[in-house]
């Protein structure tokens, strides 16, 4: 139980941070009117918890094991992703008149997400045997 919660804290701290650094560096490279640091959070870890998805499918794999499971989808991909910051930023566009943006910010990341994680998933079920 201690190891699994040492996991979980140990994952979302890393998550928090990369997702500190990886949100702020796209918004800073393209802007902030429209929260494309938040999308490219959301569609990464999508992709990564693709991967992480379809290497837990393998017996061998060592994300077929609890703690590193936990440590890297509970913890850091929890952490890592986005979804309350896209709600709220989604609402902010809404409220301030850019119904096309808040339409746009849905439709992209969902979109994105659901390729992303199909990718990974298919990368990794693939090149991992």
């Amino acid at each position: 139980m201690i190891s699994a919660l040492l996991c979980i804290v140990i994952g979302s701290v890393l998550g928090g941070i990369a997702r500190y650094f990886v949100s702020g560096a796209v918004a800073r490279r393209l802007g902030e009117t429209f929260p494309w640091g938040t999308m490219t959070v959301n569609v990464s870890g999508a992709f990564l918890i693709g991967i992480v998805g379809a290497l837990a499918t393998h017996e061998a794999s060592l994300f077929a094991s609890p703690n590193p499971w936990l440590l890297t989808v509970t913890g850091f991909l929890g952490c890592y992703t986005t979804v309350s910051s896209f709600s709220l930023q989604t609402l902010a566009l809404a409220r301030d008149g850019e119904s096309l943006r808040a339409v746009g910010n849905i439709a992209f990341s969902v979109l994105l997400c659901l390729a992303a994680v199909t990718s990974g998933f298919f990368l990794a079920d693939h090149w991992g045997g």
